[in-house]
């Protein structure tokens, strides 16, 4: 297996401290703190980890979480359950993520057992397919060196997930355009069946390139130095069963920014056009002084 792969399956792998009680290390993948998809997709593994007692197969449908602060990339993170309900049909757990003696982020997860229903869905925006388009090359050193340093390691980073952008934009040089994009991607090498590491695999993905949307419209991009973005929360829906090593077209828009605000959403197709994911993010985006740009949020996809 790739390195990179089986790195993150393992991180996403907690330690047992207690019945409800786990811990999980972090991965330094180019960001000054935390990457939030890490601390969602762990939290998510914390919240499956205890569904032993409800006696059925109950799968995570739903997630919803906030980020109170933000992470040290050096430290484990302890994650405690709270078994919140185990009814008929659906459980509910809620996680607290906690690091030196604070909680940094909050979760709640909701499970079902397995039910026939009524059943639709929208259709798959018609983009080329991902065999059809190329990854982005990097960048020149050259070019490189002359960005600052948080920029350099987050873009010299090479990560678990390939990703193929159906309309790239210039990063470094943003233009001002629509609030909507499309990528796909995919888990650079297969790994086992089961849905409760896909799920989870899909948790981490599912941040980058969101809240990255809503800068499309004002020509800026995480990139500058004096542009400062961080989740505030991020909600997660899953529809039907898919696989995170195949490929998965992530379709993005943004309605709206306001207050330093931006809300993005997400849809999540696989290759066939089934709807098997939907996400939704809210974040901070703030344009300050470069003397100011030095503070602990991290930058966004």
């Amino acid at each position: 297996m790739n390195s990179l792969a089986s790195e993150l399956i393992e991180l996403l792998s907690l330690e047992r401290l207690e019945d409800n009680l786990f811990r999980g290390q972090s991965r330094d993948i180019g960001t000054k703190y935390v990457f939030g998809g890490q601390v969602l997709g762990q939290a998510l593994s914390a919240a499956q980890a205890t569904m032993d007692s409800t006696g059925a197969q109950r799968d995570a449908h739903s997630l919803h979480g906030y980020f109170l602060r933000a992470g040290d990339i050096e430290a484990p993170i302890v994650y405690s359950v709270d078994r919140t309900r185990d009814g008929g049909s659906f459980s509910v757990r809620r996680v607290t993520a906690i690091q030196h003696g604070q909680p940094i982020f909050f979760l709640a997860a909701s499970f079902q057992q397995h039910e026939d229903g009524a059943e639709h869905q929208l259709s798959m925006p018609e983009v080329p397919m991902p065999e059809d388009l190329v990854e982005a090359p990097a960048l020149p050193p050259e070019q490189l060196a002359k960005l600052p340093g948080k920029v350099q390691r987050w873009l010299a980073r090479r990560g678990p997930f390939e990703f193929r952008h159906v309309y790239p934009r210039d990063e470094l040089n943003p233009p001002k355009r629509p609030p909507y994009q499309q990528v796909w991607f995919r888990l650079s090498e297969a790994v086992g069946d089961a849905p409760e590491l896909h799920r989870a695999l899909l948790a981490y993905a599912s941040d980058f390139h969101l809240l990255g949307t809503t800068t499309f419209p004002h020509g800026i991009s995480y990139y500058q130095p004096n542009v400062l973005m961080a989740s505030l929360d991020h909600a997660l829906w899953f529809h039907r069963a898919f696989r995170a090593d195949d490929w998965l077209l992530y379709s993005i828009d943004s309605p709206s920014a306001q207050g330093a605000r931006g809300l993005a959403r997400g849809q999540v197709f696989d290759r066939d056009g089934r709807l098997v994911a939907s996400t939704a993010q809210e974040g901070l985006i703030r344009v300050v002084p470069t003397a100011k740009a030095d503070t602990p949020l991290h930058p966004k996809g």
